[in-house]
């Protein structure tokens, strides 16, 4: 009977703390999320959930090398707002010193491959967005 219940404890503790670790695992941020800065006069609508069911992470994401240069996306590596490097202030080359045109430049740019109606103004800066 102690025998049991020892293993019966055990065997909970394990499947608990597998279920929890499995379920941080899978936690890959929001399934949508409103893109927008401060200044932004037309925050954008961004089904992430959708992309991450078609692309890998470093399709999209990276990060910033000890050298300042941009370094590929390592699982489970913390992601950072866009803005965090991607500003006027962070010394990026034209094209590259805003939110905005990264993400015009990385959004755009795959869509034209994908769906050409997909890079309208309209899909993503829905009206009424805020």
């Amino acid at each position: 009977m102690k025998k049991t219940l020892i293993c019966s404890v055990a065997l909970a503790f394990f499947c608990t703390t597998g279920l929890a670790a499995l379920s941080m695992a899978q936690d890959k941020g929001p399934a949508e999320m409103v893109l927008k800065t401060a200044k932004a006069k037309k925050p954008a609508l961004f089904p992430h959930a959708e992309h991450q069911a078609r692309l890998k992470c470093g399709d999209c994401h990276h990060s910033k090398g000890a050298d300042g240069k941009q370094a590929p996306y390592t699982e489970g590596m913390k992601i950072e707002k866009c803005e965090t490097c991607h500003n006027k202030d962070a010394g990026m080359p034209k094209g590259l010193a805003s939110f905005k045109d990264v993400g015009h430049k990385k959004c755009k740019g795959c869509h034209k491959k994908a769906d050409k109606k997909l890079t309208k103004c309209g899909v993503c800066h829905k009206k009424g967005l805020k």
